[in-house]
Protein backbone atom coordinates (compact mmCIF):
# COMPACT_ATOMS: atom_id res chain seq x y z
CA UNK A 1 0.00 0.00 0.00
CA UNK A 2 1.16 3.61 -0.83
CA UNK A 3 -0.24 5.94 1.05
CA UNK A 4 0.71 9.48 2.19
CA UNK A 5 -1.04 10.68 5.55
CA UNK A 6 -0.96 14.54 6.89
CA UNK A 7 -1.81 16.16 10.18
CA UNK A 8 -1.76 19.71 10.00
CA UNK A 9 -1.02 20.25 13.68
CA UNK A 10 2.43 18.26 13.33
CA UNK A 11 4.37 20.89 12.33
CA UNK A 12 8.54 19.94 12.35
CA UNK A 13 9.62 23.72 12.36
CA UNK A 14 9.38 26.96 10.80
CA UNK A 15 11.33 26.99 6.98
CA UNK A 16 13.81 29.90 7.14
CA UNK A 17 14.25 30.85 3.23
CA UNK A 18 18.34 30.62 3.28
CA UNK A 19 17.85 26.54 2.91
CA UNK A 20 17.51 27.76 -0.72
CA UNK A 21 21.12 29.72 -0.62
CA UNK A 22 24.02 29.60 -2.98
CA UNK A 23 27.64 29.41 -3.09
CA UNK A 24 29.85 30.93 -5.55
CA UNK A 25 33.52 29.94 -5.57
CA UNK A 26 36.39 31.97 -7.77
CA UNK A 27 36.64 29.00 -9.40
CA UNK A 28 36.46 28.06 -13.55
CA UNK A 29 33.53 29.81 -15.35
CA UNK A 30 31.74 30.34 -11.85
CA UNK A 31 31.99 34.04 -11.79
CA UNK A 32 34.47 34.89 -15.18
CA UNK A 33 32.12 33.85 -17.91
CA UNK A 34 29.41 33.16 -15.66
CA UNK A 35 28.14 35.70 -13.44
CA UNK A 36 30.55 37.87 -14.37
CA UNK A 37 30.92 38.59 -17.95
CA UNK A 38 31.82 41.84 -18.78
CA UNK A 39 32.87 40.89 -22.49
CA UNK A 40 29.51 39.81 -23.28
CA UNK A 41 27.52 42.05 -25.69
CA UNK A 42 24.75 41.19 -23.47
CA UNK A 43 26.04 42.48 -20.36
CA UNK A 44 25.07 45.16 -17.97
CA UNK A 45 27.00 47.74 -16.46
CA UNK A 46 28.35 45.86 -13.98
CA UNK A 47 29.37 42.60 -16.41
CA UNK A 48 25.84 40.99 -15.43
CA UNK A 49 24.32 39.03 -19.04
CA UNK A 50 20.75 39.39 -19.36
CA UNK A 51 19.88 35.83 -19.76
CA UNK A 52 22.35 34.95 -16.88
CA UNK A 53 20.59 37.45 -14.99
CA UNK A 54 17.42 36.02 -15.65
CA UNK A 55 17.90 32.62 -14.83
CA UNK A 56 19.27 33.68 -11.50
CA UNK A 57 15.75 35.46 -11.09
CA UNK A 58 13.84 32.53 -11.57
CA UNK A 59 16.23 30.76 -8.99
CA UNK A 60 15.45 33.51 -6.41
CA UNK A 61 18.57 32.49 -3.94
CA UNK A 62 17.88 34.02 -0.36
CA UNK A 63 22.12 33.95 0.29
CA UNK A 64 25.23 33.42 -1.65
CA UNK A 65 28.03 32.41 0.39
CA UNK A 66 31.48 33.65 -1.45
CA UNK A 67 34.20 33.71 -2.05
CA UNK A 68 35.17 29.88 -1.23
CA UNK A 69 35.20 27.10 -1.58
CA UNK A 70 38.62 25.62 -1.45
CA UNK A 71 39.85 28.90 -3.36
CA UNK A 72 39.68 31.25 0.30
CA UNK A 73 42.33 28.92 2.05
CA UNK A 74 44.88 31.51 -0.04
CA UNK A 75 42.47 34.57 -0.61
CA UNK A 76 43.73 37.71 0.49
CA UNK A 77 40.81 40.03 0.16
CA UNK A 78 42.95 43.42 -0.14
CA UNK A 79 43.56 41.65 -3.51
CA UNK A 80 40.32 42.11 -4.73
CA UNK A 81 39.43 46.03 -4.21
CA UNK A 82 40.21 49.36 -5.27
CA UNK A 83 41.19 50.41 -9.12
CA UNK A 84 40.75 47.08 -11.38
CA UNK A 85 44.31 48.20 -13.15
CA UNK A 86 45.90 48.35 -9.83
CA UNK A 87 44.51 44.81 -8.87
CA UNK A 88 47.23 42.36 -8.32
CA UNK A 89 46.91 38.73 -11.02
CA UNK A 90 47.78 35.81 -8.25
CA UNK A 91 48.70 32.25 -8.70
CA UNK A 92 45.88 30.14 -6.81
CA UNK A 93 46.99 27.40 -5.23
CA UNK A 94 43.81 25.60 -4.73
CA UNK A 95 43.04 25.13 -8.21
CA UNK A 96 46.45 25.61 -10.12
CA UNK A 97 44.86 29.04 -11.59
CA UNK A 98 45.79 32.37 -12.65
CA UNK A 99 43.04 34.86 -10.50
CA UNK A 100 43.05 38.38 -11.80
CA UNK A 101 41.25 39.55 -8.67
CA UNK A 102 38.48 41.45 -10.93
CA UNK A 103 35.71 40.51 -9.00
CA UNK A 104 36.35 41.02 -5.47
CA UNK A 105 34.55 42.49 -2.49
CA UNK A 106 32.40 44.87 -3.59
CA UNK A 107 31.63 43.47 -7.12
CA UNK A 108 29.92 40.66 -5.16
CA UNK A 109 28.01 43.09 -2.99
CA UNK A 110 26.82 44.81 -6.13
CA UNK A 111 25.61 41.58 -7.62
CA UNK A 112 23.72 40.70 -4.50
CA UNK A 113 21.86 44.01 -3.95
CA UNK A 114 21.01 44.01 -7.26
CA UNK A 115 19.86 40.37 -7.12
CA UNK A 116 18.19 40.76 -3.97
CA UNK A 117 20.36 38.61 -2.41
CA UNK A 118 22.07 38.01 1.00
CA UNK A 119 25.96 38.48 1.09
CA UNK A 120 27.91 35.52 3.25
CA UNK A 121 31.45 35.76 3.39
CA UNK A 122 34.25 33.30 4.20
CA UNK A 123 37.08 34.21 5.54
CA UNK A 124 40.42 32.88 4.79
CA UNK A 125 41.61 30.09 7.67
CA UNK A 126 44.30 28.73 5.96
CA UNK A 127 47.24 31.19 5.13
CA UNK A 128 45.15 33.95 6.55
CA UNK A 129 44.79 35.78 10.01
CA UNK A 130 42.68 37.58 12.38
CA UNK A 131 43.75 40.68 12.04
CA UNK A 132 43.01 40.10 8.45
CA UNK A 133 39.49 39.02 8.65
CA UNK A 134 38.48 41.40 11.95
CA UNK A 135 39.97 44.24 8.90
CA UNK A 136 37.68 42.93 6.41
CA UNK A 137 35.03 42.68 8.88
CA UNK A 138 35.51 46.59 9.62
CA UNK A 139 36.20 47.37 5.84
CA UNK A 140 32.49 45.75 4.81
CA UNK A 141 30.43 46.97 7.86
CA UNK A 142 32.64 49.70 9.80
CA UNK A 143 31.13 53.22 10.80
CA UNK A 144 33.70 55.07 12.35
CA UNK A 145 36.39 57.12 10.55
CA UNK A 146 39.51 54.40 10.51
CA UNK A 147 41.78 53.70 7.87
CA UNK A 148 39.50 50.80 6.79
CA UNK A 149 36.27 52.77 6.41
CA UNK A 150 38.01 55.16 4.62
CA UNK A 151 39.00 52.79 2.12
CA UNK A 152 36.01 51.45 1.43
CA UNK A 153 34.63 55.37 0.54
CA UNK A 154 37.63 55.88 -1.37
CA UNK A 155 36.47 52.76 -3.56
CA UNK A 156 32.72 54.77 -3.66
CA UNK A 157 31.06 53.11 -1.13
CA UNK A 158 30.34 55.52 1.67
CA UNK A 159 27.43 53.81 3.51
CA UNK A 160 28.64 50.14 5.26
CA UNK A 161 27.80 46.71 3.59
CA UNK A 162 26.59 45.71 6.48
CA UNK A 163 27.33 41.57 6.05
CA UNK A 164 25.42 39.92 8.40
CA UNK A 165 26.96 36.21 7.83
CA UNK A 166 30.49 35.29 7.66
CA UNK A 167 32.16 31.98 7.72
CA UNK A 168 35.51 31.13 9.67
CA UNK A 169 37.52 28.70 7.11
CA UNK A 170 36.75 26.11 4.89
CA UNK A 171 36.81 22.66 4.69
CA UNK A 172 39.83 22.55 7.37
CA UNK A 173 39.88 18.86 8.21
CA UNK A 174 40.75 18.22 4.43
CA UNK A 175 44.19 17.36 3.52
CA UNK A 176 43.65 18.97 0.16
CA UNK A 177 43.36 22.28 1.88
CA UNK A 178 45.69 25.11 2.29
CA UNK A 179 45.69 25.34 5.85
CA UNK A 180 44.72 22.21 7.01
CA UNK A 181 43.70 22.09 10.87
CA UNK A 182 43.36 19.11 13.56
CA UNK A 183 40.02 19.74 15.62
CA UNK A 184 41.92 21.63 18.17
CA UNK A 185 43.88 23.67 15.86
CA UNK A 186 40.60 24.85 14.19
CA UNK A 187 38.60 24.95 18.02
CA UNK A 188 41.26 27.13 18.87
CA UNK A 189 41.72 28.99 15.31
CA UNK A 190 37.67 29.71 15.21
CA UNK A 191 37.77 30.89 18.92
CA UNK A 192 40.65 33.86 18.51
CA UNK A 193 38.84 34.78 14.64
CA UNK A 194 35.62 34.95 16.20
CA UNK A 195 36.52 37.20 19.07
CA UNK A 196 38.32 40.23 16.88
CA UNK A 197 35.65 39.59 14.60
CA UNK A 198 32.89 39.90 16.61
CA UNK A 199 34.84 42.95 18.31
CA UNK A 200 34.58 44.69 15.25
CA UNK A 201 31.21 44.01 14.79
CA UNK A 202 28.97 42.33 17.36
CA UNK A 203 26.21 42.26 15.04
CA UNK A 204 27.25 39.37 12.78
CA UNK A 205 26.94 35.91 12.44
CA UNK A 206 29.97 33.45 12.53
CA UNK A 207 29.50 29.75 10.68
CA UNK A 208 32.18 27.27 12.70
CA UNK A 209 33.25 25.33 9.44
CA UNK A 210 32.63 21.87 11.20
CA UNK A 211 32.89 19.15 8.91
CA UNK A 212 33.21 17.76 5.05
CA UNK A 213 34.67 14.75 5.83
CA UNK A 214 32.26 11.56 5.80
CA UNK A 215 34.01 9.09 5.04
CA UNK A 216 36.65 9.59 2.77
CA UNK A 217 39.24 7.15 1.65
CA UNK A 218 41.95 9.35 1.57
CA UNK A 219 41.51 10.33 5.50
CA UNK A 220 43.39 7.87 7.74
CA UNK A 221 41.75 9.31 10.71
CA UNK A 222 38.09 10.66 10.57
CA UNK A 223 37.16 12.88 13.58
CA UNK A 224 33.78 14.42 12.94
CA UNK A 225 32.65 14.34 16.30
CA UNK A 226 35.58 15.60 17.93
CA UNK A 227 35.74 18.35 15.72
CA UNK A 228 32.07 19.39 16.40
CA UNK A 229 32.81 18.51 20.02
CA UNK A 230 35.69 20.81 20.72
CA UNK A 231 34.02 23.70 18.48
CA UNK A 232 31.50 24.11 21.16
CA UNK A 233 33.57 23.51 23.91
CA UNK A 234 35.92 26.40 22.92
CA UNK A 235 33.79 29.21 21.15
CA UNK A 236 29.78 27.89 22.27
CA UNK A 237 29.81 31.39 22.78
CA UNK A 238 30.41 32.44 19.79
CA UNK A 239 28.95 29.59 17.04
CA UNK A 240 26.11 30.90 15.34
CA UNK A 241 25.93 28.66 13.24
CA UNK A 242 27.52 25.12 12.30
CA UNK A 243 28.72 23.91 8.82
CA UNK A 244 28.61 20.62 7.03
CA UNK A 245 29.61 20.29 3.13
CA UNK A 246 28.45 17.15 1.32
CA UNK A 247 28.58 16.22 -2.62
CA UNK A 248 27.28 13.10 -3.96
CA UNK A 249 27.50 11.23 -7.45
CA UNK A 250 27.17 8.54 -9.26
CA UNK A 251 30.12 7.14 -10.53
CA UNK A 252 29.59 3.70 -10.09
CA UNK A 253 26.59 3.64 -12.26
CA UNK A 254 24.53 2.69 -9.75
CA UNK A 255 21.04 4.25 -9.93
CA UNK A 256 19.44 2.74 -6.84
CA UNK A 257 23.19 3.16 -4.93
CA UNK A 258 22.37 6.98 -5.69
CA UNK A 259 18.60 6.93 -4.92
CA UNK A 260 20.06 6.02 -1.10
CA UNK A 261 21.85 8.93 -0.69
CA UNK A 262 18.50 10.25 1.06
CA UNK A 263 19.36 8.26 4.15
CA UNK A 264 22.91 9.36 4.37
CA UNK A 265 21.38 13.03 4.42
CA UNK A 266 19.22 11.30 7.51
CA UNK A 267 22.26 9.90 9.26
CA UNK A 268 24.41 13.07 9.20
CA UNK A 269 21.40 15.74 9.73
CA UNK A 270 20.10 13.43 12.39
CA UNK A 271 23.53 12.91 14.27
CA UNK A 272 24.80 16.80 14.23
CA UNK A 273 21.72 17.38 15.66
CA UNK A 274 22.19 15.41 18.78
CA UNK A 275 25.85 16.41 19.07
CA UNK A 276 24.99 19.59 18.81
CA UNK A 277 22.16 19.29 21.56
CA UNK A 278 24.46 17.00 23.74
CA UNK A 279 26.96 19.71 23.38
CA UNK A 280 25.01 22.94 24.74
CA UNK A 281 23.67 20.36 27.05
CA UNK A 282 26.82 19.60 28.58
CA UNK A 283 28.12 23.35 28.20
CA UNK A 284 25.39 25.09 29.14
CA UNK A 285 24.10 26.64 25.82
CA UNK A 286 20.84 27.96 26.50
CA UNK A 287 20.65 29.22 22.56
CA UNK A 288 19.96 27.46 19.46
CA UNK A 289 22.77 26.99 17.84
CA UNK A 290 21.49 25.78 14.04
CA UNK A 291 23.14 23.77 10.94
CA UNK A 292 23.70 25.17 7.81
CA UNK A 293 24.84 22.64 4.83
CA UNK A 294 26.48 25.63 2.77
CA UNK A 295 28.07 23.61 0.09
CA UNK A 296 26.08 20.52 -1.26
CA UNK A 297 25.39 19.44 -4.69
CA UNK A 298 25.96 16.80 -7.08
CA UNK A 299 29.75 16.46 -8.30
CA UNK A 300 30.22 18.29 -11.38
CA UNK A 301 29.16 17.08 -14.83
CA UNK A 302 29.31 18.64 -18.34
CA UNK A 303 25.57 17.89 -18.49
CA UNK A 304 23.11 16.80 -15.47
CA UNK A 305 20.41 14.03 -15.84
CA UNK A 306 17.59 13.40 -14.55
CA UNK A 307 18.62 11.21 -11.82
CA UNK A 308 20.36 14.17 -10.86
CA UNK A 309 17.65 16.03 -10.18
CA UNK A 310 15.84 13.55 -7.71
CA UNK A 311 18.92 13.58 -5.90
CA UNK A 312 18.68 17.71 -5.89
CA UNK A 313 15.26 17.37 -4.87
CA UNK A 314 16.35 15.09 -2.32
CA UNK A 315 18.14 17.15 0.00
CA UNK A 316 16.00 20.34 -1.04
CA UNK A 317 13.31 17.29 0.93
CA UNK A 318 16.00 16.67 3.83
CA UNK A 319 16.41 20.14 4.66
CA UNK A 320 12.68 20.83 4.91
CA UNK A 321 12.48 17.57 7.11
CA UNK A 322 15.03 18.97 9.47
CA UNK A 323 13.60 22.63 9.15
CA UNK A 324 13.88 22.91 13.28
CA UNK A 325 17.77 22.72 13.10
CA UNK A 326 18.54 23.47 9.03
CA UNK A 327 18.75 27.04 8.96
CA UNK A 328 20.86 27.94 5.91
CA UNK A 329 21.71 25.50 2.89
CA UNK A 330 23.78 26.70 -0.46
CA UNK A 331 23.56 24.81 -3.24
CA UNK A 332 27.14 24.79 -5.49
CA UNK A 333 28.43 26.32 -7.94
CA UNK A 334 25.38 29.02 -8.24
CA UNK A 335 25.76 28.57 -11.76
CA UNK A 336 25.49 24.51 -11.56
CA UNK A 337 22.16 24.44 -12.86
CA UNK A 338 22.79 26.22 -16.16
CA UNK A 339 25.39 25.19 -18.82
CA UNK A 340 26.55 28.87 -19.76
CA UNK A 341 28.55 29.54 -23.40
CA UNK A 342 29.18 33.07 -24.99
CA UNK A 343 26.67 32.60 -26.93
CA UNK A 344 23.84 31.78 -24.58
CA UNK A 345 22.97 28.72 -21.87
CA UNK A 346 20.97 25.82 -21.30
CA UNK A 347 19.09 25.01 -18.34
CA UNK A 348 20.17 22.22 -16.57
CA UNK A 349 17.48 19.49 -15.56
CA UNK A 350 18.83 20.62 -11.52
CA UNK A 351 17.36 23.65 -12.30
CA UNK A 352 14.16 23.24 -12.24
CA UNK A 353 13.93 21.44 -8.88
CA UNK A 354 15.30 24.26 -7.11
CA UNK A 355 13.47 26.35 -9.28
CA UNK A 356 10.01 24.90 -8.30
CA UNK A 357 10.81 24.49 -4.53
CA UNK A 358 12.00 27.59 -3.99
CA UNK A 359 8.61 29.12 -5.69
CA UNK A 360 6.21 26.86 -3.69
CA UNK A 361 7.80 26.03 -0.59
CA UNK A 362 5.36 26.98 2.46
CA UNK A 363 6.41 28.73 5.61
CA UNK A 364 6.01 25.68 8.02
CA UNK A 365 6.94 21.89 7.54
CA UNK A 366 4.45 18.89 8.04
CA UNK A 367 5.48 15.93 10.18
CA UNK A 368 4.53 13.22 7.72
CA UNK A 369 3.48 10.00 7.61
CA UNK A 370 4.29 7.86 4.51
CA UNK A 371 4.24 4.62 3.64
CA UNK A 372 5.13 2.97 -0.10
CA UNK A 373 7.26 -0.12 -1.42
CA UNK A 374 10.29 -0.32 -0.59
CA UNK A 375 14.15 -0.87 -2.08
CA UNK A 376 17.69 -2.15 -0.61
CA UNK A 377 20.71 -0.64 -1.96
CA UNK A 378 24.47 -0.06 -1.19
CA UNK A 379 25.57 3.80 -1.32
CA UNK A 380 29.26 4.97 -0.21
CA UNK A 381 29.72 2.01 1.05
CA UNK A 382 26.92 1.72 3.90
CA UNK A 383 24.06 -0.96 3.36
CA UNK A 384 20.49 0.09 3.28
CA UNK A 385 17.17 -1.73 3.31
CA UNK A 386 13.60 -1.29 3.34
CA UNK A 387 13.68 2.56 1.91
CA UNK A 388 10.78 3.69 0.52
CA UNK A 389 10.56 4.22 -3.33
CA UNK A 390 9.05 7.47 -2.37
CA UNK A 391 10.66 10.35 -0.67
CA UNK A 392 8.91 13.63 0.68
CA UNK A 393 8.30 16.01 2.77
CA UNK A 394 5.23 18.95 2.66
CA UNK A 395 4.69 22.30 3.58
CA UNK A 396 2.20 24.59 4.61
CA UNK A 397 1.65 28.48 3.86
CA UNK A 398 -0.54 29.67 6.66
CA UNK A 399 -1.20 32.99 4.80
CA UNK A 400 -3.31 30.81 1.84
CA UNK A 401 -3.79 28.17 3.78
CA UNK A 402 -2.16 26.15 0.82
CA UNK A 403 -0.55 22.79 1.66
CA UNK A 404 2.34 21.32 -0.67
CA UNK A 405 3.38 17.81 -0.86
CA UNK A 406 6.88 17.57 -2.30
CA UNK A 407 7.21 13.81 -3.83
CA UNK A 408 10.46 11.95 -5.53
CA UNK A 409 9.27 8.85 -7.19
CA UNK A 410 12.57 7.00 -7.47
CA UNK A 411 11.24 3.47 -8.67
CA UNK A 412 12.94 3.96 -12.47
CA UNK A 413 10.08 1.89 -14.34
CA UNK A 414 6.42 2.15 -12.38
CA UNK A 415 4.48 4.91 -11.36
CA UNK A 416 3.31 4.80 -7.59
CA UNK A 417 -0.25 5.29 -7.07
CA UNK A 418 -0.73 6.86 -3.95
CA UNK A 419 -3.38 7.94 -1.93
CA UNK A 420 -2.91 10.94 -0.16
CA UNK A 421 -5.33 11.86 2.90
CA UNK A 422 -5.56 14.72 5.71
CA UNK A 423 -6.50 13.85 9.46
CA UNK A 424 -8.35 16.55 9.75
CA UNK A 425 -9.94 19.53 7.29
CA UNK A 426 -10.57 18.65 3.33
CA UNK A 427 -9.44 19.37 -0.30
CA UNK A 428 -11.08 22.10 -1.60
CA UNK A 429 -11.13 22.12 -5.18
CA UNK A 430 -8.44 22.76 -7.16
CA UNK A 431 -4.71 20.73 -6.83
CA UNK A 432 -2.29 21.87 -9.30
CA UNK A 433 0.55 19.14 -10.01
CA UNK A 434 3.65 20.24 -11.48
CA UNK A 435 6.14 17.36 -12.59
CA UNK A 436 9.64 17.59 -13.47
CA UNK A 437 10.39 14.37 -15.85
CA UNK A 438 12.27 13.25 -18.82
CA UNK A 439 12.61 10.13 -20.69
CA UNK A 440 14.64 7.71 -18.49
CA UNK A 441 16.78 8.74 -15.71
CA UNK A 442 20.12 9.40 -17.64
CA UNK A 443 18.03 11.89 -20.12
CA UNK A 444 20.21 15.08 -19.99
CA UNK A 445 19.36 18.76 -21.46
CA UNK A 446 22.01 19.82 -23.88
CA UNK A 447 23.04 22.42 -26.35
CA UNK A 448 21.75 20.25 -29.14
CA UNK A 449 18.40 19.59 -27.42
CA UNK A 450 17.73 21.90 -24.28
CA UNK A 451 14.14 20.71 -23.38
CA UNK A 452 14.16 17.25 -22.57
CA UNK A 453 13.42 17.88 -19.04
CA UNK A 454 11.58 20.33 -17.78
CA UNK A 455 8.29 20.97 -15.87
CA UNK A 456 4.48 19.97 -16.77
CA UNK A 457 1.83 20.89 -15.47
CA UNK A 458 -1.88 19.47 -14.82
CA UNK A 459 -5.19 20.62 -12.69
CA UNK A 460 -7.44 18.16 -10.64
CA UNK A 461 -9.95 18.33 -8.59
CA UNK A 462 -10.35 17.01 -5.23
CA UNK A 463 -12.47 17.55 -2.52
CA UNK A 464 -13.20 15.95 0.92
CA UNK A 465 -10.59 13.90 3.15
CA UNK A 466 -8.50 12.06 0.42
CA UNK A 467 -7.66 11.54 -2.81
CA UNK A 468 -5.58 9.37 -5.12
CA UNK A 469 -2.66 10.39 -7.33
CA UNK A 470 -0.07 8.76 -9.68
CA UNK A 471 3.43 9.41 -9.36
CA UNK A 472 5.44 9.04 -12.53
CA UNK A 473 8.20 6.84 -13.03
CA UNK A 474 11.43 8.89 -11.96
CA UNK A 475 10.39 11.89 -11.16
CA UNK A 476 9.93 14.49 -8.98
CA UNK A 477 5.96 16.06 -8.40
CA UNK A 478 4.85 19.15 -6.25
CA UNK A 479 1.53 19.19 -5.04
CA UNK A 480 -0.09 22.10 -4.32
CA UNK A 481 -2.87 21.47 -2.18
CA UNK A 482 -6.53 24.07 -1.22
CA UNK A 483 -7.50 22.96 1.80
CA UNK A 484 -10.07 23.96 4.54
Amino acid sequence: MNRIKIDLDRTLGNINPHIFGGFAELLGHVIYGGIYDPESPQADEDGLRSDVKKALERLNYSIVRFPGGNFVSGYRWKDGIGPASERPARHDLAWNSLEPNLFGTDEFIRFCRKMNIEPYLCVNCGDGDMREAADWVEYCNGTLDTTMVKLRRKNGFEEPHRVKYWGIGNKVDGPWQIGQKTAYEYARAFTEFGKVMKWTDPDIKLIAAANCIWGHKTVEHLDWVERGQLILEHAGNLVDYMALHWYVGNEANDYYGFMAVSELYEERLSAYEGLIKAMCLERNIRRQIPITVDEWGIRPHRFYSMEDALVTAMNLNAFIRHSHTVKMANLTMLITPMHITPEGLVLQTVFFPFELYRKTCGQKALDVYWESETFSASCEEHEFSGIRYLDLTATLNELNNKLVVFVVNRNDKDAVETTISLADGQFSGVITASVINGDDIKTENSVENPDRVGVTQTKLEASGKSFTYSFEPHSVTVLECEIN
